[in-house]
């Protein structure tokens, strides 16, 4: 039966969320999600900056502050800027390649519902004894001492969210090898695409080592095993050889998406082809691949030797050299350009100085002597805000502004979004700059409090103000989405004018099979050449129209997401734990959730479940109803 047929009423609304596996209504879910514990990290954000703001300040305790450190880190790269980016790769890249959804759409939801209910599970500790305080890369020596069960919830929590992560990015991959549009070659895709292709394979094989060392870690608080514990032989380097494994090509999971998404926005608003586009293709690849060669570069002083280090600071100014290709990439495409300053170009231009001046700290830190007293220093704080803030989240910023009229058919206000971008922008560089000279300075990172008169006492207070800005710029966002949900009018499609990518093409509001026909792609920026052609339908077809097939919803993947969450509220008690720690319903709630897990998996395997077809008259009568037009394409 095809789903074209609307359905009324909250309940009925939050069931269609709750079962849906269209990547669409998959990538808003995302866009909430990852909203909502990128709201939650800030809030940690502004009280360290406020216990920070004057010497000997005791707006809050030390555990406390511990806490909000581990979990700033930890909700802000694993809940929000990779659920933000997955809601841009889900709702874009389908549609940038001509595909009618994603390759396996219940892993899709199932990716999402792991990752949400994974979060929810982490930030219940706050609420259950304490959240986990051994730093967001939970140290093993940290992390096996910590009291509590706030260690343990990481675990769990990192555990079931990174299983959607891992399960997302195998989706991506084989969405974008197999179902792209006749003529869509590998060099004719957006480079959108090819940066979520990239990062696709960095989750397949940078999770797997975090995977290893959550399950290790978990085995030394469960029961004991030592694998981490220098008392009995174990090892605590190791773990953090298998975080940095990961972490490193984190930031590269996180940063290309971000590239590729002002890899549309430049070209879009400077009115030309993006300059140098193999090389850019190329340089992207590199980047994903020397990715894994630098982890290492956040251990210089553990005492891996000279010639480890030496090798691992030639990798790390190595991964500068592509990097720095995208760079001049960009600007060569904004010179001559015709260009249009519109909030999305202002991020973009606000990112490339931002993202170099964070680029180039980092290469200094790859110089391992200066590393040796940089090295848990503000200075350290200031690098990886302006790559992340500077990169990414600028990125998310600006492309929520470019393609807010993509997710819900609205434009959200241009002259409060030049406000917001500039009250944000002056936030980070306040906030930021100066913790290089607090570095510089002498002031280490993750101290709750410091002596007055050391020279420290402007720049905290300064950098406090600068994050009450940023705050201010994500309200004024909230608000501007507010006003253009009430007031807004529909944009249509191709709102920019001068987008050049086959998802601007298709007709507004987006039908839940998005092609009524599958596109036939003529070259790279197909919907630029369609418009220089003079074809007002955006697109030329690969096939005539005809019945069209897609998959059922189903409540299966949240249900196995669910016991997982159940699971983890039993494996949180060790049945080896000491007396005063026991609980009873422990292994029974452990049990209840695997089954459920399990009963889903094997009801999914069992279940033939063949989709449906949307017949050519239904898809006529959907799009007369939408559009206002009977249906029938060249």
């Amino acid at each position: 039966m095809s789903s074209s047929v609307k359905k009324k009423g909250f309940g009925a609304t939050v069931w269609d969320y709750l079962t849906t596996v269209d990547h669409k209504k998959i990538a808003v879910m995302y866009l909430l999600g990852g909203t909502l514990f990128f709201v939650i990290a800030g809030l940690e954000a502004v009280l360290m900056r406020i216990q920070l703001m004057y010497p000997e300040n005791d707006f809050v305790s030390a555990g406390t502050f511990n806490q909000l450190l581990t979990m700033h880190g930890t909700t802000m790269l694993f809940l929000a800027a990779m659920p933000l980016l997955f809601a841009f790769m889900n709702m874009i890249v389908p549609l940038q390649i001509g595909a009618r959804d994603v390759a396996f759409p219940f892993l899709n939801s199932l990716g999402f519902w792991l990752f949400f209910l994974g979060g929810l599970f982490l930030h219940l500790s706050f609420f259950m004894g304490g959240a986990p305080d051994a730093g967001w890369t939970s140290y093993a020596s940290l992390s096996l001492y910590s009291p509590g069960h706030g260690v343990d919830f990481y675990v769990l929590g990192l555990q079931v969210s990174g299983a959607g992560t891992l399960i997302s990015g195998i989706n991506f991959l084989v969405t974008i090898i197999n179902m792209r549009a006749p003529g869509m070659t590998f060099m004719r895709m957006p480079l959108f695409t090819w940066t979520t292709f990239v990062t696709s394979a960095l989750i397949l094989f940078g999770f797997p080592p975090l995977t290893a060392g959550l399950i290790l870690l978990l085995f030394d608080r469960m029961f004991s095993a030592k694998f981490f514990d220098v008392m009995y032989g174990g090892n605590t380097i190791i773990w953090e050889h298998l975080f940095w494994i990961f972490g490193h090509p984190e930031v590269y999971i996180l940063v290309l998406p971000a590239f590729g998404l002002f890899s549309e926005i430049i070209p879009t608003f400077s009115r030309k082809r993006l300059f140098g586009y193999s090389s850019m293709v190329f340089a992207t690849i590199l980047i994903g691949f020397l990715g894994f060669m630098v982890w290492a570069h956040h251990m210089f002083t553990v005492g891996l030797g000279p010639t480890a280090n030496a090798i691992f600071a030639v990798a790390t100014m190595a991964i500068a050299v592509p990097t720095g290709m995208k760079v001049f990439n960009w600007l060569l495409t904004v010179w001559g350009g015709s260009i249009k300053v519109t909030t999305p170009m202002l991020y973009a231009l606000g990112f490339i100085p931002s993202f170099v001046a964070g680029g180039v700290t980092g290469i200094m830190q790859a110089t391992a002597p200066l590393d040796y007293q940089l090295h848990d220093s503000y200075f350290i704080v200031a690098h990886f805000h302006y790559v992340i803030v500077g990169g990414i989240v600028l990125g998310l910023l600006g492309s929520t502004h470019f393609y807010w009229p993509l997710f819900f058919n609205r434009m959200l206000n241009e002259t409060l979004g030049k406000i917001t971008f500039w009250i944000f922008f002056i936030g980070f560089h306040m906030t930021f700059f100066l913790q290089h000279f607090l570095g510089l300075m002498g002031m280490p990172r993750r101290v709750f409090t410091y002596m007055p008169d050391q020279g420290w006492d402007l720049f905290n207070f300064i950098s406090t103000i600068g994050a009450f800005l940023m705050s201010a710029g994500v309200i004024l966002l909230v608000l501007n989405v507010i006003i253009t949900a009430i007031k807004g009018e529909p944009a249509g499609n191709d709102p920019w004018g001068d987008t050049r990518t086959l998802e601007w093409a298709i007709p507004q509001p987006i039908p839940f099979y998005n092609f009524r026909q599958t596109p036939l792609v003529r070259g790279l920026d197909p919907y630029w050449i369609e418009k220089q052609e003079g074809n007002k339908e955006g697109m030329v077809y690969a096939e005539p129209l005809g019945d069209i097939h897609m998959p059922n919803n189903s409540i299966v993947p949240f249900v196995m997401s669910l016991g997982l969450f159940i699971a983890s509220f039993g494996a949180l008690y060790s049945p080896l734990g000491v007396a005063d720690d026991s609980r009873t319903w422990a292994i029974p709630v452990l049990v209840i959730g695997l089954v459920i897990t399990f009963g889903s998996m094997i009801y999914r395997s069992l279940k033939d479940d063949h989709g449906y077809y949307v017949t050519v008259a239904e898809i006529e009568a959907l799009e007369e109803e939408l559009y206002g037009k009977k249906g029938g394409n060249k």
